[in-house]
């Protein structure tokens, strides 16, 4: 869930600066009284930014950003330049933030080790969340599973919106053939963060579970990633008739 940060519709006063704000205030003095973890987003990236920008305050700045980025999966997705509009921000300090938040993603990712087989659905959003969360075009993947349900491979069958006239069912399934796959699981993102499914998504769904049937490959499930959010199809009973 993002966090709430401060309204900034209004012009902030960025006459104040870290070393005016109570002590209770300041990142840098929170962080080392506190730990990370009681830190906000805010406060975080205002550590990173640092101090050196005269009269704009690096909270002040990072609430800013984040407002105008709409919290971290926005601020992730934000180009260098888009960060360098921000008065304050240079082309340093903009990699500065770029490399902080690939470190975070890439953690995350390595944190969510694969699981050595795949129970239930929840395995399987485990697997895909850290990663496809952070997508800004829709991606269609492939868990690919041996006779035990174990992960061979995870590969990335298309880019770019789900549709019947797009998806070409021998495709996907060339590549379950290839890994000499005994079943497999559907996995795609919505870059909005919805992961509601579109009657498009359950179309397709559908053809794709019957299309398994006849080449004697069990399709588990169809999950669709939304942010930090996942939607099973399996569970819905949609397209899984």
């Amino acid at each position: 869930m993002r966090e709430r940060e401060p309204n900034n519709s209004a012009a902030p006063d960025h006459k104040l600066k870290i070393s005016d704000l109570p002590a209770d205030s300041r990142p840098r003095e929170r962080l080392l009284q506190l730990g990370e973890r009681a830190l906000s987003s805010s406060e975080l990236l205002a550590v990173i930014i640092g101090t050196g920008h005269g009269e704009h305050n690096a909270l002040r700045l990072s609430r800013a950003m984040m407002a105008h980025f709409g919290g971290l999966v926005g601020l992730i997705r934000a180009s260098t330049t888009e960060l360098r509009a921000f008065k304050g921000i240079g082309e340093v300090k903009a990699l500065k933030i770029k490399a902080a938040l690939e470190l975070g993603r890439r953690l995350m990712a390595a944190s969510e080790e694969a699981p050595r087989s795949i129970t239930c659905s929840a395995d399987a959003a485990n697997l895909l969340i850290p990663e496809m969360a952070f997508l800004e075009q829709e991606h269609l993947r492939l868990i690919l599973l041996d006779a035990r349900h174990q992960v061979l491979n995870i590969p990335t069958i298309y880019v770019g919106s789900l549709n019947t006239s797009v998806v070409r069912v021998g495709e996907l399934f060339r590549a379950a053939l290839k890994e000499n796959a005994s079943a497999i699981i559907l996995a795609h993102n919505h870059p909005s963060g919805d992961s509601s499914p579109s009657p498009e998504d359950v179309s397709v769904t559908r053809q794709i579970v019957k299309a398994g049937q006849l080449l004697d490959i069990e399709v588990l499930d169809h999950i669709i990633v939304g942010g930090q959010r996942y939607t099973s199809l399996k569970e819905r009973s949609l397209g899984f008739d």
